[in-house]
């Protein structure tokens, strides 16, 4: 894809309104999920912004399929972007690439490669427990048995879960609620992957450069000494 096609183009025309599309779809579900207080009127609206912003993200998608010509290829190469068309829970994570999309108009990033991972992951992380603990919470607080009456329990559910402890003191109890639980904790060895990953990376790609630091100094150091024992300037008995 070259950087003057179609689909490139209009990758770059759409990034920001899938973007602010993510933010509306999570703060119009977070609100229609807690406020169960509010109207009927406003719990319409704020179905009606997942729906609009749902079927922006189905748009898109098909767009982006038909102008890159790649057919079937296209799901298999681009299965984040379908997945984010198939299941809400993932839909949050397009706010993400707003970043990528911002730092490539910039020109060079100002991170490195591995500090960039860290952020992606830890931005994913949070959309991704917020997402699904309203996801969980929304199934979970009127079923028979829940041990996620309140917000909050699905919150504390959410962070064991993304982060691979699993205390198992708060649990779904619905067959829907434990399918986003697998799909959690699919999404925490991930990132978790990802991040320590990164990490080990940074750390031996920075004991390389201190041993190459260290050996070009050594090496200074040798040659300088025999310089000077070539010229009869060294040290005595050197």
């Amino acid at each position: 894809m070259t950087a003057d096609s179609p689909l490139n183009r209009w990758e770059q025309r759409t990034e920001v309104p899938l973007a602010l599309a993510s933010l509306a779809y999570l703060a119009g579900y977070a609100v229609h999920v807690l406020a169960t207080g509010l109207p009927g009127v406003w719990r319409d609206l704020c179905l009606a912004v997942t729906l609009a912003a749902w079927a922006l993200f189905a748009v898109d998608y098909a767009v982006r399929w038909r102008l890159s010509g790649q057919g079937p290829r296209f799901v298999r190469r681009h299965w984040l972007d379908t997945l984010v068309v198939l299941l809400p829970l993932l839909r949050p994570l397009r706010i993400v690439r707003l970043y990528e999309a911002v730092l490539r108009r910039r020109g060079e990033p100002r991170l490195s490669l591995h500090a960039r991972v860290i952020v992606y992951a830890g931005v994913s992380t949070v959309l991704l427990g917020f997402a699904g603990a309203l996801a969980v919470y929304a199934q979970e607080r009127g079923a028979p048995g829940t041990e996620m009456p309140t917000f909050g329990d699905a919150v504390w559910w959410a962070c064991s879960t993304l982060s691979t402890v699993g205390y198992g003191d708060v649990t779904p109890v619905t067959p829907l609620g434990r399918f986003i639980a697998v799909g959690l904790m699919a999404c925490g060895l991930a990132l978790l992957g990802a991040v320590t990953g990164s990490f080990s990376s940074w750390l031996i790609q920075v004991f390389a450069s201190e041993g190459e630091r260290t050996g070009e100094q050594k090496g200074k150091h040798g040659a300088e000494r025999g310089a000077e024992a070539a010229d009869g300037t060294g040290p005595p008995g050197s």
